[in-house]
């Protein structure tokens, strides 16, 4: 046999070898057998591990799914969340549930400027339904392509928005908002003040409703759709119609710079009724912001002239140092300090208390003041909230002026009425005190009962000073310059107002602010009526044509002819109230 031979059969007994035995002998058919099985095992927990990997997979895109479908929309820094933009505000009733003011719903226009095809065409197309569209500033706004949100228009009326739909511009929404529409538009402009075009109060009680907590809620989202409880006024539309009607015709006739008035409760301090002339509609409040943003019925400060001889005599007669029977010298002007201190109407001679008050002496005034004493005018004052800022609800309150250090010139001007400013309404408060039985009533724009008005009420003079204020507003009402507001079968107590307004540091001979306190029925006060009428050209030429009874008495005149009826007040006849008006 050669090598090679050999060799052969050398590896082929080698190979049979290595094909039947393992090392420990056992045949190798059992070997491959538990090869096999390993294999089988490692195959289906490799299945296992794929199958938990797509079921864990699948879960957490299930789960992500379900929180994107949870969650609120994104916003962006230009618009806010659906639910804030159509959270209510409460309606706003008068005191018989008439609404003054609600929300409606309405659209507002956007663009998504990334998704605008054709910019110049978005734009014309745009303009053909808003004619006063901004072309230049909206052509910007479409042409940033980096841009996801741009508003275009508040507010559209449903017509403009199905003319915008019917052109099919890619790229451009509608976002529903509510708007504050005010049904009687002017009437309670200064009352109800306004909302901006996110629908949050920017003044008057729409601004006192944010404050007490609305605007914080809506700050933080905790808000919603849902209607709110409404909120109800002390204001009686119909009496809040009459005053502005007095008001606007009073700026009309006599050709006046403004005016005001306001109807009080005198025994809870409601008030029924007030209003500041120029106004301005509430529904587009931009159009008056010129002048008739100005409430001067309680922003605006003036010297309120005469009116003030009745706080003065007032304080004398509580003081106990001055009465009823007394009487003063005024035959002859007082100079102080080089002024001189005359009367409008004077007399020339001694006048009692009543007469003082009657021909609205400033000589009689000042002589009653100077007993008084200024530091017990001054607490007096005080006292009658005429020299503190005035609490209520509306926002828009001036603080009074007065001077630094009261001399005794300063004494004498300010007990008729020169040379302390205070707000109209704050005066009418102060009235109403008088004649209601001394007791000072902060006033309210809610409704407020007689219990609960009692309970904040500060008696200021006594009841029987009141009674003799009483005494004189009616005497003056009869006999002297209050008689153009004396409404037949409605007794009216009443004091006129005739200050000289103030001009690069003078005061003019040719400018009035004139101001008017009322009461009725004065035997038993129900209600106070303060008016006045700013820079009068004319006037009623019978009552002196441009001082206060020929101005801003007028104005009380009209409101209690026609409020009176309304607000219960009988009329009496006769010098017992016994006798019949008949007509034949």
């Amino acid at each position: 046999m050669s090598f090679l031979s050999r060799i052969m059969v050398l590896k082929s007994q080698a190979h049979f070898s290595a094909g039947v035995y393992n090392r420990f002998g056992a045949p190798s058919g059992m070997a491959i057998e538990g090869s096999r099985k390993r294999k089988a095992g490692q195959a289906k927990s490799r299945v296992g591990l794929l199958i938990v990997g797509f079921t864990a997979l699948y879960a957490v895109i299930g789960a992500r799914m379900v929180e994107y479908a949870m969650k609120e929309p994104e916003s962006v820094s230009s618009i806010l969340p659906p639910d804030r933009l159509m959270a209510s505000r409460p309606d706003i009733l008068d005191r018989n549930g008439e609404v003054l003011a609600t929300d409606i719903r309405t659209v507002s226009l956007f663009a998504e400027p990334n998704k605008i095809v054709d910019t110049d065409e978005a734009v014309e197309k745009l303009q053909t339904v808003l004619s006063d569209l901004d072309v230049k500033d909206t052509y910007k706004k479409l042409s940033n392509r980096t841009s996801h949100f741009a508003w275009l228009r508040r507010q559209l009326t449903p017509k403009q928005q199905s003319q915008i739909l019917a052109l099919g511009i890619p790229g451009i929404g509608f976002r529903p908002e509510k708007r504050r529409f005010y049904p009687g538009g002017p009437t309670a402009a200064h009352i109800l003040g306004y909302v901006n075009i996110d629908n949050r109060g920017v003044a008057g009680m729409e601004k006192y409703i944010d404050d007490q907590g609305l605007a914080d809620l809506a700050s933080v989202g905790m808000t919603s759709n849902q209607s709110l409880e409404p909120v109800r006024l002390s204001i009686d539309v119909r009496v809040q119609a009459i005053v502005r009607d007095a008001v606007i015709n009073a700026v009309n006739n006599f050709q006046a710079k403004g005016a005001g008035a306001a109807v009080i409760n005198v025994h809870t301090g409601e008030v029924l009724g007030m209003a500041s002339a120029p106004d301005f509609d509430p529904n587009n409040p931009q159009e008056g912001a010129k002048d008739g943003w100005l409430n001067r019925m309680t922003n605006g400060t003036f010297e309120m002239g005469s009116t003030f001889k009745t706080f003065s005599l007032a304080m004398a007669l509580d003081t106990g140092k001055v009465k009823m029977t007394d009487s003063f010298d005024a035959s002859k002007p007082i100079y102080i300090g080089g002024f001189t201190i005359k009367d409008f109407h004077g007399q020339r001679r001694w006048l009692t208390v009543p007469e003082i008050f009657q021909y609205s002496s400033n000589i009689g005034t000042a002589r009653v003041i100077d007993i008084v004493g200024i530091d017990a005018q001054k607490d007096y004052l005080t006292r009658l909230g005429l020299l503190t800022k005035l609490q209520t609800e509306l926002p828009e309150v001036k603080m009074p002026s007065q001077p630094r250090v009261w001399k005794k010139i300063n004494s004498i001007t300010i007990s008729f009425g020169h040379g302390v400013s205070t707000t109209a309404l704050q005066t009418g408060v102060a009235a109403a005190a008088l004649v209601n039985g001394g007791k000072l009533i902060e006033p309210t724009f809610l409704p407020r009962t007689r219990d609960q008005a009692d309970q904040i009420a500060q008696q200021v003079i006594s009841k029987k000073t009141s009674d003799e204020i009483r005494y004189l507003l009616d005497f003056n009402g009869s006999k002297g310059s209050g008689r153009v507001a004396r409404v037949p079968g409605f007794q009216v107590g009443s004091k006129t107002g005739t200050a000289d307004k103030v001009v690069n540091g003078r005061y003019s001979s040719n400018l009035n602010f004139n101001s008017f306190i009322s009461a009725f029925p004065i035997n038993d006060p129900k209600y106070a009526i303060i008016t006045f009428c700013d820079e009068p050209k004319t006037g009623e030429k019978a009552y002196g044509g441009t001082i206060s009874a020929g101005t801003a008495g007028p104005i009380a005149r009209e409101i209690i002819r026609r409020a009176a009826p309304i607000l219960g007040v009988e009329p009496q006849f006769g010098e017992d109230g016994s006798a019949l008006l008949v007509s034949y």
